[in-house]
């Protein structure tokens, strides 16, 4: 008692009374903690954590911790076991997801081998990653918000991005939205809130996380924010940033993290050592749920699940999807120098999220073969049509470059287009002006 009527003393003549009595508390339950015979009976109060005082130390090994474990609602053979597992979507909305699948296949084949014959510089296939795209996204309002890494164009098919804006994009004429400033696969689309994607690595979850705050604070919000990334951006220092930012500023926020195997070359396994991307999320006072991201269901179910879970609660939640990178990560890349066509064929056939809602569909008898191989070849026509339309359209105006940057250009840039004209004009030979927009 004497020792809380100093702390009341020393309050009163500094007139921090408040202070000193929240640190003499905190000091009084560590004393009486310390000199109790109770072990993990009390439980401290420091600024810093909350937990139960033990009388031995205890070392918390990774080793000790159970894995999170993976939601699947369906089986390899499109069969879902537990029926309350089943979204009970009707046959159209489950036709729609397929064929935006099978549409995103096809247009990555011919758009890859496009890059092959030197009529684009680059692209991204998404090859076995489908179901993480179209699950997601069926989730999703279309008033949501999307930031993606550069592997997530089965939303943009979801939301209604048409064959014409990708092809467009990756060859960067005047069609393109973006003006034909980005590289290839870096899509965008204001009317879909399908924020441009950015090609530095985990640029796009802190600007998730700060437009979610954003959201947050508008009155009546009914809208949340999703940015997806793979397990290789999770290492950046901006996932940690926009984690922790996340947490302490409850934003409603889904960190959709694909984990698909490869951080281009390097395999999981040697990308971390915990418990994947979820298992990280407690650390910052995160909610997380993992699945089978092969699994169109089990993404549907639980991309529902997290969206419902930010908006009501104003909150985070970090979504981690296992799946397969089937394709290389780039063109630039050669996948198989680090992996045996053995594994990958598994990964092509079996667990493949078409092949598993092909099955389900089969099961329901709501799969035709013959309208379905009508339907490819329609997209491959009209991806083919495309390509040699897209190819023809002129570059933007070259004059575009100094636009956009501001609402009203200022006097350096305007200056700076003045001399790039002089010296077009002066020097018009030696650039392929024709092939530009007038």
């Amino acid at each position: 008692m004497s020792l809380m009527n100093t702390a009341r003393q020393l309050a009163r003549f500094t007139g921090r009374k408040q202070l000193l009595a929240q640190c003499l508390a905190t000091r009084l339950v560590h004393t009486e903690t310390q000199n109790s015979a109770a072990s993990g009976s009390e439980r401290a109060k420091f600024p810093g954590a909350q937990a139960a005082f033990v009388d031995k130390p205890l070392m918390s090994l990774p080793e000790n911790s159970e894995p999170i474990p993976i939601y699947r609602a369906m089986n390899a053979d499109g069969m879902i076991e537990d029926p309350s597992q089943d979204p009970n979507l009707s046959r159209e909305t489950v036709q729609k997801m397929f064929r935006d699948m099978v549409m995103l296949n096809t247009m990555d084949k011919i758009l890859y081998e496009s890059q092959r014959q030197g009529r684009i510089s680059f692209y991204m296939t998404n090859f076995g990653e489908e179901a993480s795209h179209i699950g997601s996204a069926a989730a999703l309002s279309p008033e949501d918000w999307v930031y993606g890494q550069y592997r997530e164009a089965g939303v943009l098919v979801w939301r209604g991005f048409t064959i014409s804006d990708f092809i467009n994009q990756c060859y960067g004429n005047r069609e393109d939205e973006g003006k034909g400033r980005q590289m290839p696969v870096h899509y965008g689309s204001k009317k879909l809130n399908f924020v441009t994607i950015s090609s530095p690595l985990g640029t796009q979850i802190p600007q998730a996380v700060g437009a979610a705050y954003a959201f947050k604070r508008q009155p009546n919000n009914d809208r949340c924010v999703i940015t997806y990334f793979g397990e290789g951006a999770a290492s950046e220092g901006d996932a940690h940033a926009a984690f922790n930012f996340a947490a302490t500023l409850d934003c409603p926020v889904i960190l959709f993290c694909r984990n698909n195997g490869f951080a281009i070359s390097t395999p999981s396994k040697e990308q971390y050592r915990g418990d994947g991307i979820a298992g990280r999320a407690a650390g910052y006072g995160i909610a997380a749920l993992r699945f089978d991201g092969t699994d169109i269901f089990a993404v549907y179910n639980a991309t529902k699940q997290a969206r419902d879970y930010v908006l009501k609660n104003n909150k985070p939640i970090v979504l981690e999807a296992m799946q397969y990178r089937i394709g290389h990560h780039s063109t630039s890349d050669d996948s198989t120098a680090y992996r045996s066509a053995d594994e990958l064929e598994i990964w092509n056939t079996v667990e493949h999220p078409i092949s598993k809602l092909k099955n389900y569909m089969k099961h329901r008898d709501w799969f035709n073969e013959e309208e379905e191989e009508k339907h490819v070849k329609a997209i491959r026509k009209q991806v083919l049509a495309q390509i040699n339309q897209s190819e023809k359209i002129p570059k933007p105006d070259w004059r575009e470059v100094f636009q956009d940057v501001y609402h009203e250009m200022p006097t350096h840039l305007k200056e700076q287009m003045k001399q790039m004209e002089e010296h077009v004009e002066k020097f018009k030979e030696h650039y392929p002006l024709k092939d530009f927009k007038n």
